[in-house]
């Protein structure tokens, strides 16, 4: 999957989709999240920077970007993927939910 360039934007998930994200831990270096996407839900357009997610429970997603491209893929449970900057809008197109740690960069 390529990711597109960084959005200059910032939307914080937390404040764009508080049903879908929660703030686990934040300090000087990192900021994680949990994210939980119902299936058949989705959540509100949001920017990361530089991010890593550990999917605890994976799904078929549907991710537009900021440019309007979509990006289908799916995703097992126990993946990592690290991306680059971004901001992006998810749909889980699965019937199941997903659920991952997100850790963002502040550096």
């Amino acid at each position: 999957m390529a990711y597109p360039p960084t959005d200059t934007r910032r939307i914080d998930p937390v404040e764009s989709s508080p049903d879908n994200y929660k703030v686990l831990l934040e300090n000087e270096h990192v900021r994680m999240l949990e994210m939980i996407v119902p299936a058949g839900g989705s959540d509100n357009k949001h920017s990361h920077p530089d991010e890593t997610v550990y999917f605890i429970t994976g799904g078929k997603t549907s991710i537009v970007d900021e440019n309007g491209d979509t990006m289908e893929a799916e995703l097992p449970g126990g993946a990592t993927k690290w991306h680059p900057a971004w901001t992006h809008q998810v749909t889980n197109t699965g019937d199941t939910e997903i659920r991952a740690f997100i850790v963002d960069s502040k550096k």
